[in-house]
């Protein structure tokens, strides 16, 4: 019985120890949010807080992130929304976002609607 239990005790705690080295990253190696965040995430917020403020009786129900064209002097990043109406109905809006490459201005912001 005292093997058994000698054992047991011995498994929890290999358990917790290699638990905590899989876990706790080294200090010099840690990560924080931002370096874990795609590179269009602050152009997605940018997106959804301009539809909100555009359509604000309409609920953000989907986001799609469609790509990034690159230019030599400004690109184009794209998302599109779905949004749902006050009266149940449906529809998407493309956002595009252009903004200078070296400061990261916005450029200009297009909204174009689809039904689909």
């Amino acid at each position: 019985m005292k093997t058994k239990l000698a054992v047991s005790v011995l498994l929890v705690l290999s358990t917790i120890a290699v638990g905590k080295i899989l876990t706790v990253p080294p200090d010099d190696e840690t990560t924080s949010a931002e370096e874990v965040a795609p590179a269009y995430a602050k152009w997605g917020r940018l997106a959804m807080q301009n539809v909100m403020a555009k359509y604000p009786t309409s609920d953000v129900i989907d986001y799609l992130h469609i790509g990034r064209e690159v230019g030599s002097v400004t690109s184009v990043e794209r998302f599109k929304l779905w949004l749902r109406a006050e009266n149940n109905s449906e529809f998407g809006v493309f956002v595009d976002i252009t903004f200078n490459n070296q400061t990261e201005e916005v450029v200009d912001i297009k909204y174009t609607e689809t039904k689909q």
